[in-house]
């Protein structure tokens, strides 16, 4: 490697500043980074709702500081002390605790543990592998959920909330091309009809008919739902899903609360399958990343992600928080 320890390269790190989480965009070196297994030059990661929390400092994302933010990465390995890894290898990481615990990917190098590393499929090159990301990855992991509870499309139509924004896009692309009907849930009708009849949605509803007190059991309606928002709105999906259904629930948009009663999982013998992307074991992440590899239309992909330079990370985060991004956003890191 040519670059020594000490030549800077750009990253974009949360620091504790009167009490309260900042990043900014400031120069490091590799000196700085973790003693890891794994050398590598990161390519491009993305941007999440996550991500906004952390680079806004909105939330508490990032458990200790200062710490480099991003969950998502893709590169080559440049260095590895690793057997299972070797220069030149292309791999990604989702989630780890990145941007929370460990240092992530908003950065041009990083040193990662060799356990946390997947190979890049052949189907995908680095940038295509983060238009999908973390994103791409849960909303595979909630319809392998749906598929491994037996769920099949001649059963009804599933619902996809949060249908915009980055695991709702690629979620409804993945039913649509699996054969299954989509209605799509969106706060942002008038502007995603269009988008969204474009991935695969047969209907599109409005939040609004959704995030309002429901009657703990409502007319069965959907087969199974992938939802990302919570509270009023998961509520309400519950009360309509058919008889031995389930929900795959993988985002808190909304809210933490759930205001529901039993009453759908006992008469109805709904399932709320909760979807964790984070700490999911290799084999499952394994599972999700090659199906996602047969799957994806390269060309439709393309239609739903744009990429934006590292250096606009603090303008974007707080348009993801507004809810004002739609479909996918790729980080180039070295912009």
């Amino acid at each position: 490697m040519t670059q020594t320890a000490n030549l800077p390269f750009n990253a974009i790190v949360a620091e504790e500043i009167d009490g309260k989480p900042r990043s900014a965009l400031i120069s490091i070196s590799l000196n700085e980074l973790p003693d890891e297994d794994v050398l590598v030059q990161v390519a491009y990661s993305t941007l999440n709702y996550k991500d906004g929390l952390a680079v806004s400092g909105k939330g508490r994302i990032c458990r200790s500081l200062p710490l480099i933010c991003g969950i998502d990465l893709a590169g080559t390995v440049v260095e590895s002390k690793n057997s299972s890894f070797k220069a030149g290898d292309k791999v990604l990481v989702n989630g780890f605790g990145l941007s929370e615990i460990h240092n992530g990917g908003y950065s041009q190098f990083q040193r990662l543990k060799a356990e946390w590393l997947v190979r890049v499929p052949a189907a995908f090159t680095l940038e295509q592998s983060m238009a999908l990301g973390t994103a791409g990855y849960t909303a595979m992991l909630c319809v392998q959920a749906i598929q491994d509870h037996g769920i099949k499309p001649e059963h009804g139509p599933i619902l996809v909330t949060g249908a915009a924004g980055g695991v709702g896009s690629v979620a409804i692309s993945l039913l649509s091309k699996l054969g299954y009907s989509v209605t799509a849930v969106t706060g942002r009708v008038e502007n995603s009809s269009e988008f969204l009849t474009a991935l695969g949605a047969s209907s599109i509803l409005s939040r609004a008919e959704f995030v309002r007190d429901c009657k703990p059991l409502e007319r069965e309606t959907w087969a199974a739902a992938i939802d990302t928002v919570g509270d009023k709105l998961l509520a309400t999906v519950l009360s309509q899903i058919k008889y031995e259904g389930l929900v795959a629930a993988c985002g808190l948009a909304g809210g933490i609360n759930l205001p529901t009663t039993v009453m759908p999982f006992i008469l109805r013998g709904v399932t709320l399958r909760g979807i964790d992307s984070v700490m999911a074991s290799q084999p499952r992440r394994q599972r999700a990343w090659d199906t996602l590899a047969q799957l994806t239309d390269i060309a439709a992909l393309e239609k739903i992600y744009r990429i934006e330079p590292m250096s606009k990370l603090p303008e974007l985060a707080q348009q993801i928080i507004a809810g004002e991004i739609q479909g996918r956003i790729v980080i180039d890191v070295n912009q």
